[in-house]
């Protein structure tokens, strides 16, 4: 049976019930002071690092790290990982489920996102993915060779670059198709030399009685109600990474073979964790 706050039929506070508005605020004060206390200490460290050290970041992507980690610990959600992230500079590809991906993907590999450019300009998660060090792109053919140059200049960096070849998020029970165009990029001549590229599969396990798509935030629902329901919930369920075993970009023939290799790779690790 779903949990109570799931049911669209009745306005969010009956949703989520007095015991639920108290998980709420129990689990939210935490999380804000662990993520914007976070961001503080690392806005203050980059006034340091970026002088010295340029794109490099030896210092806070540690700090993203373990904000990332430890809030899973607050909201009570399990986390596994299965495999090993790849090793240097690449490129990292994974399916899209939630905004809490940011969160599971970062809290075990530092990583930057590569995101559209419209996501710099929104409250809250635009401030965080700037201070992150996101690279931010539109996709306009006038600015490919603006953002060859820029992933070239991350990648010499030994920045691991990921992205959503989806192009937006999902239940969770699917992999949508990989869009060959957002691999273009990395088959210029300036990039694919040595470049390696790994997929990872995102795998949420709903809490015990709730709707399998508990954790999808997909299609038109808003932040606030889910990021609420997610608080709210009275058990937690787990989220699972899974690193599949990377490849060289220059062994494909072209973008669609490379993108279909990803997709299958991904596709098959949700089938199977899904299975088990």
């Amino acid at each position: 049976m779903s949990e109570p706050w799931q049911s669209s039929d009745a306005p969010l506070e009956h949703r989520i019930g007095a015991g639920g508005w108290i998980r709420v605020v129990l689990r939210a004060l935490p999380l804000i002071v662990l993520v914007f206390g976070g961001l503080l200490i690392l806005l203050a460290l980059r006034l340091f690092e970026r002088p010295l050290c340029g794109l490099h970041r030896p210092v806070t992507p540690h700090i993203t790290q373990f904000v990332c980690r430890t809030a899973f610990f607050i909201l009570g959600m399990r986390y596994h990982c299965i495999g090993a992230p790849m090793r240097g500079a690449g490129a990292m590809v994974a399916n899209h489920v939630s905004w809490l991906d940011i969160f599971a993907l970062n809290a075990r590999k530092r990583i930057y996102f590569v995101a559209k450019s419209e996501v710099a300009g929104w409250p809250g998660i635009g401030w965080l993915a700037r201070a992150t060090g996101t690279v931010f792109i539109r996709r306009d053919r006038s600015e490919v060779a603006s953002q060859i140059r820029t992933f070239k200049d991350r990648l010499a960096a030994g920045h691991r670059l990921l992205f959503f070849p989806e192009g937006t998020s999902t239940d969770g029970l699917q992999v949508l198709p990989f869009k060959p165009a957002l691999f273009a990029a990395f088959f210029d001549p300036a990039l694919v030399a040595g470049l390696q590229m790994q997929a990872v599969t995102l795998h949420y396990e709903a809490p015990e009685g709730a709707d399998p798509r508990f954790y999808g935030w997909w299609g038109d629902m808003e932040f606030a109600p889910h990021l609420l329901s997610t608080l709210a919930a009275r058990r937690q369920g787990s989220v699972t990474v899974i690193y599949h075993t990377s490849v060289t970009v220059a062994d494909f023939a072209d973008r669609k073979s490379l993108a279909r290799a990803m997709e299958d790779q991904v596709r098959g690790g949700l089938a199977q964790h899904r299975a088990a």
